[in-house]
């Protein structure tokens, strides 16, 4: 016994001469002393592997980075510079009259509200379509849900065709309304993937037994406890959603027919080919016009991306959260 009390004293001897000490080693008084980092020393391999990496990185951006500014510098010069190509990267005889001449057509701005209300509107739909699709796909006690899943998936790797989609829209009455925008590609089978490997990996199967224990019923799991830990995951399939219907060309060029009721892509194309087509006149009204649709070429792209970079910040933290969901396990 005796052996050990002494054991004990010599420790906290020790302690005490240790947390005396601390304070003269650091430099000031109450001050804990922190271990310095350790570097590991980089071989050859990584450091030539960083370097490539670094290249390889810095001509990809160039190729995407380059192009961008042209477009912007291009949609700020005169229609003179563009027309002639004096323009590289940095406007010439800066002047916006190509976004007073867009943006002061009617049918742009009737065709950007339509864009925005498709985009909005059939972000929704597609997102709430493909969560409640996804959900129960993702639940292990569902009845059947392997032959569904695999129903789902088989129409993702083979369709109808354009002619038959065409037809049941036309069938359902659906053309010439805004509906035809928004129904018929509203589920992306890609999207409700991600979103059941979400549920299903994500989220412990605890987490269902502690709430069905206290009497939740499956929609109030859903909507209580499932949504609110997969707002990286909705925030990445309603970006994807957005840009596809943002940029929606074709169903557009198929199924409507009214010019109230197309997106800014369609109108967007008449436009730009009504400027190129010239419309006659004299050879100077000619040039003239050729040289305001080189112009209205590039602002109206400007125009026409300027509202998802805008919107891709507000979803770009979900991406970094995104990115980690599942990565830690406590």
């Amino acid at each position: 016994m005796s052996n050990v009390i002494s054991k004990e004293a010599v420790l906290v001897e020790e302690a005490a001469v240790g947390a005396a000490a601390a304070p003269s080693l650091t430099g000031g008084r109450g001050r804990r002393s922190e271990p310095r980092g350790v570097r590991i020393k980089e071989i050859k391999a990584d450091r030539a592997f960083v370097a490539v990496a670094y290249v390889l990185l810095t001509v990809f951006l160039l190729v995407v980075l380059l192009p961008l500014l042209n477009i912007v510098a291009s949609s700020l010069s005169s229609p003179h510079a563009v027309s002639s190509g004096q323009v590289l990267f940095w406007p010439v005889d800066i002047t916006f009259r190509g976004y007073t001449e867009a943006l002061g057509n009617p049918a742009i701005v009737r065709g950007f509200a339509n864009s925005i209300f498709y985009t909005v509107v059939g972000t929704v739909i597609s997102v709430a379509g493909t969560v409640a699709i996804a959900y129960p796909l993702s639940r292990q006690n569902l009845f059947g849900r392997k032959v569904i899943t695999g129903a789902v998936v088989f129409t993702m790797l083979f369709s109808g065709g354009v002619i038959p989609m065409y037809l049941v829209v036309q069938s359902l009455g659906l053309l010439d309304t805004r509906w035809a925008m928004l129904l018929p590609n509203a589920i992306g089978v890609w999207q409700v993937i991600i979103a059941m490997v979400f549920f299903r990996t994500s989220i412990p199967d605890e987490v269902y037994e502690a709430a069905q224990l206290d009497g939740a019923s499956e929609l109030r799991i859903l909507w209580t406890i499932v949504l609110p830990l997969a707002k990286p995951l909705i925030a990445v399939i309603a970006l994807m959603y957005a840009i596809m219907q943002w940029n929606s060309y074709f169903d557009a060029l198929l199924y409507l027919r009214d010019a109230d009721l197309q997106p800014l892509q369609l109108v967007l194309r008449g436009l730009l080919v009504l400027n190129d087509m010239g419309g006659g006149g004299d050879v100077s009204e000619q040039l003239r016009r050729r040289e305001l649709a080189d112009l209205l070429r590039y602002s109206t792209v400007v125009i026409a991306t300027v509202p998802m970079l805008v919107a891709y910040p507000f979803v770009a933290k979900y991406f970094n959260k995104g990115i980690m969901v599942g990565a830690v396990k406590g």
